[in-house]
């Protein structure tokens, strides 16, 4: 499916978000964008900044990972759009996966990566523990977790929304999970939205994939996660839909250890640099931008959510 095709088949989709329910795209296409490909990343990994020596200076961590020669990242590999392997290449890709090559770009000059299984349960763990240097995957800050790890960033800004079993347009809203049973990644933020709208049950499973697998399944009436994710899910599942728009607002930030200061400074520089630079936009549009209409939209601030 071409990129022109995507973008109209989710314009359709946002048109039926407004009217309250959205349809799936057909499943039997790509789960990610097949033009996305080697070429148009190539070329903005071609342009990519690399950190001086005196930049790496500034950051113990830094010039850990520079040592190492590999950045190890907190992620996951089932996530449409954000991050998710390619079973042909083996290559992970969406808009998480590119950014994670551009950072290891900036600090070893070549982006070398390792992606650590990272599900919501343990992303702090890992980070604490050092078995990652970073955790980027539709972390959201929260006050919360910020007493736990700290954040670079926010990098973006998605909301949760809602998803049923296609045809299903009985839960259209937040008030509307009243009563519902309601599936969630468990530690998510959408799992700690939930209990204000008092649903009958809140079942909170390890990752999408199996949130998805049990919504087809019949075990809860409504599925709650970012709109990102959610989209995702849509564009390659043809038995789901996203009912609602979001409510609320997740910003994602880049997960590092707690008090690391200097490597946050050097990422959220890095974060600037690229967004200066363009690149980030053009990351967006060859993921996330494939199927969401419109401009790429204005990066968040560095240091603007609490918590970042």
């Amino acid at each position: 499916m071409t990129a022109s095709v995507r973008r109209r088949r989710l314009a359709a989709l946002l048109t039926a978000v407004a009217l309250g329910t959205v349809t799936a795209c057909s499943s039997g296409e790509g789960a990610v964008p097949t033009d996305s490909g080697t070429g148009q990343e190539q070329s903005l990994l071609d342009r990519a900044p690399v950190a001086s020596e005196a930049d790496l200076a500034t950051s113990p961590t830094a010039q850990a990972i520079k040592q190492r020669g590999q950045i190890l990242i907190g992620s996951q590999l089932d996530t449409p759009l954000l991050s998710q392997q390619n079973p042909t290449t083996g290559q992970t890709e969406g808009f998480d996966a590119i950014l994670g090559r551009l950072l290891a770009k900036y600090i070893l000059g070549r982006p070398n990566t390792k992606i650590v299984n990272s599900t919501s349960q343990i992303r702090e763990a890992l980070l604490q523990n050092s078995t990652v240097d970073v955790v980027l995957h539709t972390y959201s800050i929260t006050p919360t977790r910020a007493e736990k790890v700290s954040f670079a960033g926010p990098y973006f800004v998605s909301g949760p929304a809602i998803m049923a079993r296609k045809g299903d347009s009985a839960v259209t809203k937040p008030q509307d999970l009243k009563g519902k049973k309601v599936l969630a990644v468990t530690n998510s933020t959408g799992a700690a939205l939930l209990p204000q709208y008092e649903p009958e049950q809140i079942i909170t499973l390890s990752s999408n994939s199996e949130c998805m697998a049990a919504l087809e399944q019949g075990r809860a009436d409504a599925y709650v996660n970012d709109l990102t994710q959610l989209a995702g899910n849509a564009v390659t599942n043809d038995k789901v839909q996203v009912n609602s728009g979001t409510f609320g607002q997740d910003p994602y930030g880049v997960g590092i250890r707690h008090g690391d200061e200097t490597f946050k400074q050097f990422i959220n520089d890095w974060l600037k640099k690229i967004q200066a630079a363009g690149l980030w936009q053009e990351a967006y549009k060859q993921t996330l931008g494939t199927v969401i209409p419109g401009d790429a939209p204005a990066p968040p601030a560095t240091g603007s959510v609490p918590g970042s």
